[in-house]
């Protein structure tokens, strides 16, 4: 007589394989969307059963919300302290390219972890920038070596923030490749040399419609997205929070309606400094101009949008993933005609590696705006791309 069949192992690394579907589902949802009950699920567990080992998602998030430094911190032990720049980037591309599912948890630290994980974990970040700082400064002893640390470190943080398909292998030689151009630059250098460019002005508030949207956004940065309600936004223009739903559907209304007034103004920017541009090459720098004087123009929105557009609706993302294609596109198709060996697909990551460079070269200095950031996080983008600022 045949024995009955063993009842299935509990697998002894459940907790990480909550946590790295935890991450998967923050990084492609955000925080407020994604459900305690789709990470059990992607698990195989009921949600039951993941509250055994997290008791709320706040507590998982802030496990999530740790992992990929941890990780970070982990490659770096295993790094000799003198190691040359290109094994301490290489370490942490290693790392990034690997977890790039789950890596974008992190665009969300300072906005829903409390003070004191927040103070933990940016302590684990500043050991990470420290390394990288230290290696640069032994090998490209130039001048804004901070700011050259945080930016190669956003152009390999960039592969967390985006879906193009690329394999790991030529992922990782592309942003090690990019992040160490970076590293190498003197913005110094190029101090008074980027190309101007002019934004559209912003539009002045002149219906009711608008002014809810010029007061929505700097709600939703000061106290999150989730935090703020209608009557808060009412508030602050005046209205009674039933009168908010004659103008927007729902608060999502609001913060999708902005992000694509933003996109106009950016579309519009491109195509105005763009103009009489023929040299792919001066098409690029202003491309990079243009993006940076936006990214510091419009920092609270952007801020916003980079943390909380994950989470709306699939039928209010489609607008703003369209207008950022089309955005994409325009550098893809100038980044190719001077450097043809890319196909789309690296084309595309570098782009994405710029932005990262932004990202985090504007975080570095506080998003201070003056010219002189502007051209030096200008002059990191381009050579994050593999073309000279000059």
């Amino acid at each position: 007589m045949s024995a009955e069949p063993a009842a299935a192992a509990r697998p002894r690394n459940r907790r990480q394989l909550i946590v790295d579907a935890a991450g998967r589902a923050f990084s492609e949802h955000g925080y407020h969307a994604a459900s305690m009950e789709e990470i059990a699920a992607s698990v195989g567990i009921t949600a039951a059963a993941l509250y055994r080992h997290f008791p709320n998602k706040y507590a998982l998030f802030a496990e999530c919300a740790n992992v990929m430094v941890d990780r970070l911190v982990a490659a770096l032990g295993e790094v000799a302290p003198e190691a040359a720049l290109a094994d301490v980037l290489a370490a942490l591309t290693r790392v990034t390219v690997a977890h790039r599912a789950s890596g974008g948890v992190y665009r969300w630290e300072a906005r829903y972890l409390n003070r004191e994980d927040r103070r933990v974990l940016r302590t684990k970040f500043r050991h990470v920038v420290g390394r990288v700082t230290g290696a640069l400064r032994r090998e490209h002893p130039l001048p804004d070596e901070h700011l050259r640390a945080a930016a190669a470190l956003g152009a390999i943080g960039s592969i967390t923030m985006h879906r193009t398909s690329i394999s790991p292998r030529r992922a990782e030689e592309l942003l090690l490749a990019s992040a160490l151009r970076v590293a190498a630059t003197d913005p110094a250098a190029v101090a008074g040399s980027a190309r101007r460019v002019e934004l559209p002005a912003q539009p002045v508030p002149r219906t009711r419609r608008a002014e809810i949207l010029a007061a929505a956004i700097p709600l939703f940065e000061r106290d999150g997205f989730a935090s703020v309600t209608n009557g808060m936004i009412a508030e602050a223009v005046g209205l009674v929070p039933s009168a908010l739903y004659r103008y927007f559907p729902g608060k999502a209304d609001i913060l999708a309606a902005a992000c694509l007034q933003a996109a106009g103004l950016l579309t519009q920017a491109v195509e105005q400094n763009l103009r009489g541009v023929t040299d792919p090459h001066d098409a690029v720098t202003v491309l990079a101009a243009t993006y940076v004087a936006y990214s510091f123009e419009h920092t609270a929105l952007t801020s916003v949008a980079d943390a909380e557009v994950a989470g709306l609706p699939p039928s209010l993302q489609r607008p703003l993933v369209v207008a950022q294609r089309e955005h994409i596109a325009v550098w893809e198709q100038q980044l190719r005609l001077v450097r043809p060996e890319l196909d789309s697909r690296q084309a595309r990551a570098l782009v994405h590696a710029g932005f990262g460079v932004v990202v985090e070269a504007g975080r570095s200095v506080r998003w201070q705006d003056s010219p002189a950031h502007r051209d030096a996080v200008a002059a990191l983008v381009v050579s994050a791309l593999g073309l000279s600022a000059a």
